[in-house]
Formats: C-alpha cells, sequence, structure tokens
C-alpha cells in the first residue's frame, strides 16, 4: 500500500512499514524495523531507529529520537526493542531509548500518554496508560510508571524504581525509591506528602472511598506501624474499599522500598 503524506525530504528506510495514513515530516529520519500505525503523525527532523513498533494515533512532534540503542555499557548491539501504543502525544525533544536483553528486552508506553519536551526515557522503562510526563521529566533505566500518574516537571527517577497509580510529584523531585499509588510526592530525596486527593476526584473516586485511602495513607505512614504490620492492616481495610488493593498488590512488587 502507497503511504500518503511523506515529505519529500524525509529519508525512510525501505523496510519500514508506514500505514498509508501516516504522516511524516521533514527531513525526518525512519530506519529499517520500524513499523507505525494508522493516524500516527511525524514532525519534523525527527529520528526514529529500529527494532520500533509505534500504535496508531500517536502525535509526534519535530527534533524527537525514538528507538536509538540503551545508554547502557553492557548493550553490544542486540536488536532489542522499543514499543509505543496508541494515542500518544510526544513533544519536541523526547528521547525514548530501546531495551536491553539484561531485562525486559523492551522499553515500553502504553496508551494515552502526555509526554512533554525533553522527556527522556531510558531502557527498560515500562509507561502505563494515562500519564503525563511534564517538561524535563527523566527516568533512568528498568522504571516502572503506572497508570495515571503525573510526574512534574524535571522530576528525576532512579533506575529500577517504581511510580504507583495515581501519584504526583512536585516539581524538582528526585525519586530514589518506590512511590506507592495515590501518594503526592515531592523534594530531594522525594519524601511523601498525602494523597493526591484532588486528582482522584477528577477520577470519579467517590468522598467515601477517598477518605478510606486517606486512612490507608495514615496506616502506612502516620501509624508507627513497621511496613509489615502496615500491610496486614492495609489488607483488612482492602475488603471493605477495594481500591485500597491497588497500594495492596504495589507493597508486594516493590523491590526498592518505600519513600519515607
Amino acid at each position: 500500500m502507497q503511504v500518503k503524506k511523506i515529505h519529500a525530504t524525509a529519508i525512510i528506510d525501505a523496510t519500514a512499514e508506514l500505514d498509508a495514513n501516516v504522516e511524516v515530516g521533514a527531513y525526518t529520519v525512519i530506519g529499517p524495523n520500524v513499523k507505525i500505525g494508522a493516524g500516527t503523525r511525524i514532525g519534523s527532523h525527527v529520528v526514529i531507529n529500529g527494532p520500533t513498533i509505534i500504535g496508531k494515533n500517536n502525535h509526534i512532534f519535530q527534533f524527537c529520537s525514538l528507538g536509538e540503542a540503551p545508554q547502557d555499557k553492557k548493550y553490544k548491539g542486540e536488536p532489542t526493542l522499543l514499543e509505543i501504543g496508541d494515542n500518544n502525544t510526544i513533544r519536541e525533544f523526547c528521547t525514548f531509548n530501546r531495551g536491553t536483553v539484561q531485562d525486559k528486552n523492551s522499553t515500553k508506553i502504553g496508551n494515552d500518554n502526555w509526554i512533554m519536551a525533553y522527556v527522556h526515557i531510558a531502557h527498560d522503562c515500562q509507561i502505563g496508560n494515562h500519564t503525563i510526563l511534564a517538561n524535563n521529566a527523566s527516568l533512568a533505566g528498568h522504571v516502572d510508571i503506572h497508570d495515571y500518574a503525573i510526574l512534574g516537571g524535571f522530576t528525576l527517577i532512579h533506575q529500577f524504581c517504581k511510580v504507583g497509580s495515581y501519584v504526583i510529584t512536585a516539581v524538582g523531585s528526585v525519586v530514589f525509591k518506590d512511590i506507592p499509588p495515590y501518594v503526592m510526592a515531592a523534594g530531594y530525596d522525594a519524601k511523601p506528602n498525602g494523597i493526591n486527593a484532588e486528582g482522584l476526584k477528577r477520577h470519579q473516586y467517590s468522598a467515601e472511598t477517598i477518605l478510606q485511602i486517606k486512612r490507608a495513607y495514615k496506616t502506612l505512614y502516620r501509624n508507627a506501624l513497621t511496613l509489615d504490620e502496615a500491610k496486614v492492616a492495609l489488607a483488612t481495610m482492602q475488603t471493605v474499599t477495594p481500591q485500597i488493593g491497588l497500594l495492596t498488590d504495589f507493597l508486594k512488587l516493590s523491590t526498592r522500598g518505600i519513600v519515607r
């Protein structure tokens, strides 16, 4: 199928697979082993290297570098992958690297994410759905960002950290440990500062559910319990408020410890 809406100055490898409805701007370079789905728009001066798979209806702004080799000295040229889902906005000067064979082999960005200018997503990161990464947020390798999380501008995430669903970080936060779901975090290094109540309201959490999540936060952070004691208490609370299950499940997966 002939691809339309490609600027005459764009360079596209013969092995790249672009849907007929993909738009490609001036001076963009798309390398081999790249696949791009219908409705995706790519601005000028973008470089996309493969293996990379990009889904449908993404908008990739000018000067991005996607699918480049990981910044990892262990990398020896293996054919690792970058995967980008559907309906993502990727603003200017973003850099997303492929994965490594030492971990997941793939860096993955889900669907409906809003990724602002100068964001760096390193090798083997896993980004969920409906996240917002503000300008200059930078993720080291092996970072997991769960659904609906918001990273404030210039937030830095240390390697192997996890950021739970509905988390929000303040501008300039530096994160060295995992941030449980619902938590607001700020500072260097980042500390918990209550729950993201306003964000939960926007996502139609009821007033009663938000109250129970606040109580769960106090159980985890304010009741002088050990982490193991807090886990037991949260498991009991989950039987009444299922949304607390996001917390209990996250704590089971945490490997770096949580922000305190």
